[in-house]
């Protein structure tokens, strides 16, 4: 029988550290309600350290009673830590798989039958608990799997459900856009260096331009067009630079990049074979 409120998560890299301190710091889970493996001794003792949790090595183990099984390990290590852990996964666990690229239907094959699988896509500021996953349940998953699962990962920011279908679509806008995003604030940091300003300087203006045009859009429900044009006038500087943006091809260019990364998660989807 699992304990309702008892989690496993397996896998204490970034992520898996990052949800562990989001269920606590939210109180939404105590210490003693929440056990974290690793392969490493270390890690393992710096996180019962610094968060009073219970770790430990053996995976099966961890699982035990669980409500919640998250499964936050690299795509690679994934069929090794199903394998260990199928003989003990129960019809009452939810199995929350983290994994990049890895199907509901290629976690369901490796696990008992009747296994309830669901799939997220977290991104990179999961990790300052701002980011937003999306997520898809398996072909046993029922709701309530689902709002454990939006629940737990509520607290790394912002949760959307999509079918499993859309999943690539997300990997390519939300999982890599934080790149995209890089990308355009390392350009613009450069333009600031030319332009005579201070590494620091150019830093400070483009990371908190992009953080406070971000919470316009969001906490405000502004329309990004709705932004561009308040901000430029006819004739302007703002003018001017978009028109040259357009000219270059951004747009398309933007478009094009998140066809590719979309199709290229199609293919590393297709690499994790079935059990």
């Amino acid at each position: 029988m699992s304990d309702e409120r008892r989690i496993a998560i397996l896998g204490a890299g970034r992520l898996g550290e990052s949800m562990l301190r989001g269920f606590l710091s939210s109180g939404w889970r105590e210490a003693g309600e929440v056990v974290v493996t690793s392969r490493r001794a270390e890690r393992r003792d710096a996180l019962a350290a610094l968060y009073g949790v219970e770790t430990t090595a053996d995976n099966a183990a961890a699982i035990g009673d669980a409500r919640l099984v998250i499964v936050a390990v690299k795509p690679q290590d994934i069929a090794a830590v199903l394998a260990e852990i199928a003989p003990h996964v129960s019809p009452q666990q939810t199995l929350l798989s983290v994994a990049a690229g890895v199907t509901t239907g290629a976690m369901e094959s490796r696990l008992p039958d009747g296994a309830r699988v669901v799939r997220a896509m977290p991104n990179a500021p999961a990790l300052v608990h701002e980011g937003i996953a999306g997520i898809c349940g398996g072909d046993h998953a029922r709701d309530e799997d689902l709002d454990v699962a939006t629940t737990a990962l509520g607290h790394l920011g912002a949760v959307v459900r999509v079918a499993e279908d859309d999943m690539d679509a997300v990997t390519a806008l939300s999982g890599s856009g934080p790149a995209y995003f890089a990308l355009l604030a390392e350009a613009m940091i450069e333009a600031g260096l030319l332009l005579g300003l201070s590494r620091d300087v150019s830093t400070r203006l483009v990371v908190q331009t992009m953080f406070g045009s971000a919470r316009l859009l969001r906490d405000e429900n502004m329309h990004p067009v709705e932004l561009r044009e308040a901000v430029t006038s006819p004739g302007g500087t703002t003018t001017r630079a978009i028109r040259e943006l357009e000219r270059s091809g951004v747009r398309a260019a933007f478009l094009n990049a998140i066809t590719a990364a979309t199709e290229r998660s199609r293919e590393l989807a297709e690499r994790v074979p079935s059990a």
